[in-house]
């Protein structure tokens, strides 16, 4: 076994996104190359419905797939297929843009006004940007989860983990998207396929993500429930982690636990052409794209 080294460690950005939703982005718009077959990743948190209630409206994708996994509150959303339907806490949907959609996701808060989920884009391999579009969605009570004896809790959103099965399927990357909690003091260690690209984001707590040339430059400095806790290069909430090469990742829970998204796929590993919403291989066919939604052919036939 080899322990996958931290490339990166760094804090989400305030942005604005949509109609004037704040939210933090943990990556995107950058290197595509970086987390390859993964694109973008916002985090869409707010308390305050004027932050957020505008929402994201009607806009095009075509060529990725777009993931969205509601914590708290709910969003509606509408598309250019006559599709229509409302993700609660705990709810995923995960929708395969293809050649083309247009969709409207708004998202409401809870009792409290507070709003909590996370948008997650995957690339499309070339020769599937141009298929039909689907939806998986995905209800909370059909996420397996899955509680190890320590006290470290799993939802498995898909792909396999722990003898459990997530329930999206068909994922061009073949990904694995778990939502992990590890207790106070407890030090975890997770498989992932060599193959694949990895990266985890804080979302709760803290912890100390173990680098390959030992325990992340620990200093030791108190105990929680009787283990020995690294408090120096936490990460803390809103924390994107990065790792490298290799086929496990462990992380020392700190003194409030720790809860994080633990994602990786297969790297696609072929040219980007992206522009907004629109992310294929070529200008060309980009140019092409943005002619279609010009003229008013970019919504092509099921056929």
């Amino acid at each position: 076994m080899s322990l996958r080294p931290t490339l990166e460690t760094r804090r989400a950005v305030p942005t604005l996104e949509g109609a004037g939703v704040k939210l933090h982005r943990a990556f995107g718009f950058q290197d595509p190359s970086e987390l390859d077959p993964f694109l973008l990743f916002d985090d869409f948190r707010n308390d305050r419905p004027q932050d957020f209630e505008k929402g994201f409206p009607w806009h095009p994708h075509r060529g990725i797939e777009t993931i969205t996994y509601v914590l708290e509150g709910t969003v509606e959303h509408a598309d250019s297929l006559g599709n229509t339907g409302t993700l609660g806490a705990g709810d995923v949907q995960w929708m395969t843009a293809g050649r083309g959609i247009l969709h409207q996701e708004m998202p409401q808060g809870n009792a409290a006004g507070q709003m909590h989920g996370f948008q997650l884009w995957g690339n499309l391999p070339g020769d599937q940007k141009m298929t039909a579009p689907r939806y998986q969605d995905v209800t909370a009570a059909d996420i397996p989860e899955v509680t190890d004896d320590d006290g470290t809790h799993v939802r498995v959103i898909t792909g396999d983990f722990w003898g459990k099965t997530g329930p999206v399927d068909g994922i061009a990357a073949d990904p694995q998207y778990l939502d992990v909690t590890v207790p106070a003091g407890v030090k975890k260690t997770f498989r992932i396929d060599t193959y694949r690209r990895a990266f985890a984001y804080v979302f709760q707590g803290a912890g100390a993500f173990a680098d390959a040339s030992g325990p992340s430059g620990v200093l030791l400095e108190k105990e929680v429930a009787g283990q020995e806790v690294n408090i120096r290069d936490m990460s803390g909430d809103r924390t994107l982690i990065r790792f490298g090469t290799g086929d496990e990742v462990t992380v020392q829970a700190g003194p409030e636990g720790i809860r994080f998204l633990l994602i990786s796929g297969a790297p696609i590993e072929e040219p980007v052409a992206w522009h907004g919403p629109i992310v294929m291989n070529t200008r060309a066919e980009l140019e092409q794209a943005f002619a279609e939604l010009r003229n008013g052919t970019f919504i092509q036939p099921a056929h």
